[in-house]
């Protein structure tokens, strides 16, 4: 196993992976919906607000909130693809009038001080240069007595065995995952003040479920099926498919005994 998921670090990298989700139209968060909710209440979220969803993706939670909250949202996310998803994504659910998309650098984010009344971030922070300048950055865009609320994979245990060091940084190939320690130490050096930290372990089951609870039948199917014809069209694409489903099928058994994830909160 160690000498594949070597392999695989070196030839799969974070751009490419990224660029192959895009492709798809596939993003994730742990914890899915579930997360999810749990942050908009703790960033009391509420009807009338000015929401920025930085790392949107395919634009599934700024819909979401747009949808069931009533407020305004701002979605940002640095691949083009991802912005052209959410606003498809937009347009299917008939609130595009009614939502923003556009393509921006979580650590340069071209807004004016103080817009925003919460600023939400979902599994982003693991993948930028430097997650101190985009969380200045949040803090700098939100208002006072704004929210600001993350979630990102966290190392639950440690320290974890080699075998699982090595697991995590191919399967986020090149991500930094975090102790929930240096999230909360990183808002509470922003500034931010009555932080809230709640960490969660996960099971293969539990993954699965608000994996397909949050995304729902239809949007999975689509992306296999998009999947399917990359893999069958292009031998390229077939190269790191075959690559990453080497690496689930490698996982270590006790993978979910170190990692999971947290939701950090903070106000400015």
């Amino acid at each position: 196993m160690k000498g594949n998921n070597q392999f695989l670090r070196e030839d799969i990298s974070q751009s490419a992976y990224l660029e192959l989700l895009s492709h798809l139209g596939a993003t994730r968060h742990l914890g899915g919906m579930k997360a999810t909710k749990e942050m908009i209440e703790l960033c009391r979220i509420e009807k009338g607000k000015l929401i920025l969803d930085v790392g949107c993706g395919t634009g599934k939670t700024s819909c979401y909130i747009t949808k069931k909250y009533g407020c305004s949202v701002v979605g940002v996310d640095i691949s083009e693809k991802m912005i052209s998803w959410s606003k498809k994504r937009a347009i299917r659910e008939g609130i595009e009038d009614k939502i923003e998309f556009r393509v921006s650098d979580a650590q340069n984010l071209p807004f004016e001080d103080r817009v925003f009344d919460a600023v939400i971030s979902e599994s982003v922070l693991v993948f930028v240069e430097n997650p101190r300048q985009a969380v200045s950055e949040y803090v700098r865009v939100t208002k006072v007595e704004g929210y600001i609320g993350l979630n990102e994979a966290i190392l639950i245990k440690t320290p974890p065995p080699a075998e699982v060091v090595e697991y995590l940084s191919s399967s986020f190939f090149g991500a930094k995952i975090e102790t929930s320690v240096a999230w909360k130490k990183l808002l509470a050096e922003s500034g931010l003040k009555d932080l809230v930290v709640r960490t969660y372990r996960l099971t293969v089951l539990s993954d699965a479920f608000n994996r397909i609870r949050w995304f729902g039948f239809r949007d999975i199917l689509l992306t296999w099926s998009r999947l399917l014809s990359m893999y069958l069209s292009d031998s390229a694409s077939r190269r790191e498919i075959k690559k990453m489903l080497l690496l689930i099928q490698n996982a270590p058994k006790n993978i979910y005994e170190f990692w999971g994830y947290g939701i950090y909160i903070g106000r400015k």
